[in-house]
């Protein structure tokens, strides 16, 4: 939807003098022109350059609206659209039709660029994009995206991506790095589809809980197995390493991770990372003579730092 706010009288632009041009034949020369770009033109040769100003933003999940509002000289006007140059476009098109007199121009949209994204498949919306949108529109800090593994023939790789959003956490997988990260942020869009965009919210009250542990929380946890760590020496002969740092995960809310280094360490050993998705975020290094016994180191060598953080007053 498009409205004008002033109307001013426009000079008579079908003239071929040396002193005006012709805005309907220069239409017509260029069909191929969006009107940001007649528009434009028109405004170098009458010294009008189009001015843009955003107006409003309604960052909804899946159909955000902008308003632009166009100053060309002494005629203003605003335009609506699910996106930004969908919304420029708008406010551009009622100038023109102003200028031209004549309301019953249409212009089409060739640039691939500006499609209505209300009109596209789900599965063709940018969900990197519009959840970095949201996170601005909410003051939240910008989504972080880290690949944590990646695996599978050459012919089928799959790659998985963590995404963090302020303490929270979700992964996604896919064929392509690109479509593992979006599929980790579609999945935080879908918790947040519900979210009314007039109202600054809480992100604690979105998601529900956080899928992280604060220091603050691990030493004050009244958690048999965190206190069980506090009092172990963790150098009892075959442990299982891993399965108490899940135990431990599941009792204090965070998620593991464990990336297998493709490089083997100096001495030849298998490498592995073991992240823990506390706040701040916990990275432990781990090596053996095979993947298992890496996984297992970094496990060992988590619960020791876990240990020494729990055990702090």
């Amino acid at each position: 939807m498009s409205q004008s706010r002033h109307r001013a009288v426009a000079p008579p632009l079908e003239r071929e003098d040396s002193g005006t041009f012709s805005l309907g034949k220069m239409i017509t020369a260029k069909p191929g022109k969006t009107p940001i770009q007649v528009l434009h033109e028109y405004g170098m040769k009458t010294k009008n350059v189009p001015v843009y100003e955003c107006e409003r933003s309604d960052m909804q999940i899946h159909v955000p609206t902008f308003t632009f509002r166009v100053t060309v000289g002494d005629i203003t006007c605003t335009g609506e659209g699910t996106s930004k140059k969908l919304a420029k476009h708008r406010a551009a098109e009622a100038a023109i039709n102003i200028l031209k007199a004549n309301a019953s121009i249409c212009f089409a949209v060739p640039d691939p660029l500006m499609p209505d994204p209300s009109k596209q498949p789900k599965n063709q919306l940018n969900p990197i994009g519009s959840l970095q949108e949201l996170a601005i529109h909410h003051g939240w800090r910008l989504p972080e995206y880290t690949l944590s593994q990646e695996g599978g023939p050459a012919h089928k790789r799959e790659y998985t991506t963590i995404c963090r959003l302020e303490s929270f956490m979700e992964t996604g997988k896919g064929a392509s790095k690109k479509q593992a990260k979006r599929n980790a942020a579609e999945k935080f869009l879908a918790k947040f589809s519900n979210i009314s965009p007039e109202n600054h919210i809480s992100l604690t009250n979105v998601v529900g809980h956080s899928l992280g542990c604060t220091w603050h929380s691990l030493r004050n946890s009244p958690g048999e197995k965190i206190n069980q760590l506090k009092r172990s020496l963790l150098s009892i002969p075959n442990t299982d390493y891993i399965q108490l740092l899940s135990e431990i995960a599941k009792e204090q809310g965070f998620n593991i991770t464990y990336l297998d280094i493709e490089e083997l360490s100096a001495n030849g050993q298998y490498q592995c990372l073991a992240e823990l998705s506390t706040s701040p975020i916990t990275v432990c290094h781990g090596s053996g003579i095979s993947c298992g016994n890496a996984q297992s180191d970094a496990a060992h060598n988590a619960l020791q730092y876990l240990k020494i953080i729990a055990e702090r007053k």
